[in-house]
């Protein structure tokens, strides 16, 4: 017993943890917020907004953009009195490409892109309109495509050689498939493979990726999503917690600061980041030590939520067919 705790607590470490520290990809790197132009998609409200706030209390140069100019100059009001910054405000589209590299051309390089955007269906797949399937993968993955595709020539052809990022904000269901989530999942699930690809493309040019995902979040879109949920995802994430906008954007920026390809903001995230790892960059060779030690550990956390998601859906169609009977 003693010759097995000394092999796994002490040996293992001395020998994986070199390993790990010349094999891990990318390599660690420090990225600057003061002083840089921090460019959020949706930060006219929820949690872009509140990335809007963090960024200009820690002294980055912001532009926030959005569809409605009128919750533009909302959010720029409400940043300017809590900061004293005055950020800049685009009103565009993130599904015409057109009107998104016209706004980008007049922004200017940009160091850190927060893609923030997003729309919300909670609804069973049978229940929903095609079009509202279209528009959740339009908005969601398109809309992050367009946004790259406009900034990153300037992004790579920058003149400062600070290391730069692109940040997604992703969504824990862009993890776990969730009932009542499908087109959302499948939008979110989609940035995952998008920045997997992109990090492979950008590295060259110190461009540094990152997915932040957050759990349920105090925003307008979660209040007007929940008005559509079935009962089936009320009773499955009721066990989650709900965070607030400007706790997801600090743990957002202490991410998008060391690089770090998974940015998790809670305990059930960074469990659910390791259950996840799979084939994704991991900077960190202690976290990849984690990950690879404590592989068996979160699948078998995963297997119980499954099994108590799926015993959930079970007794609720027993007891719809027993009281239709």
């Amino acid at each position: 017993m003693a010759d097995a705790f000394f092999s796994f607590f002490v040996l293992l470490p001395l020998i994986l943890l070199p390993i790990l520290y010349f094999i891990v990809r990318p390599r660690p790197v420090n990225i600057p917020i003061k002083n840089r132009h921090v460019f959020i998609t949706g930060g006219s409200s929820g949690i872009g907004l509140a990335l809007a706030h963090r960024a200009a209390a820690e002294g980055a140069r912001v532009s926030i953009m959005a569809r409605s100019l009128t919750k533009l100059e909302e959010a720029r009001n409400s940043i300017k009195n809590a900061t004293g910054i005055e950020v800049a405000i685009y009103a565009a589209d993130v599904q015409e490409y057109d009107a998104v590299k016209k706004v980008v051309d007049e922004a200017g390089p940009i160091d850190v892109l927060l893609l923030s955007h997003g729309v919300f269906y909670a609804s069973e797949l049978e229940k929903m309109e095609l079009s509202e399937v279209k528009f959740t993968l339009d908005v969601n993955l398109m809309g992050c495509l367009n946004m790259i595709k406009a900034v990153l020539p300037k992004m790579k052809n920058r003149k400062d050689p600070l290391p730069v990022s692109i940040a997604f904000v992703s969504s824990q269901a862009g993890q776990v498939g969730v009932y009542g989530y499908v087109a959302y999942s499948a939008s979110k699930f989609g940035l995952r493979g998008l920045a997997e690809a992109l990090q492979q493309e950008v590295i060259g040019d110190n461009i540094h990726v990152s997915l932040i995902f957050p759990p349920d979040t105090d925003t307008p879109g979660l209040v007007e999503g929940r008005k559509r949920r079935p009962e089936l995802t009320k009773i499955i994430i009721s066990s989650s917690g709900i965070m607030k906008a400007d706790e997801v954007a600090q743990k957002a920026f202490d991410g998008i600061r060391h690089g770090s390809f998974f940015i998790s903001c809670n305990l059930e995230g960074i469990a659910l980041s390791l259950a996840t790892a799979g084939l994704s960059p991991q900077r960190s060779f202690l976290m990849a030590f984690v990950e690879v030690v404590a592989a068996g550990i979160p699948r078998i956390v995963a297997l119980c939520f499954q099994c108590n998601w799926y015993r959930s859906i079970e007794k609720w169609h027993k007891e719809k067919k027993f009281n239709l009977s």
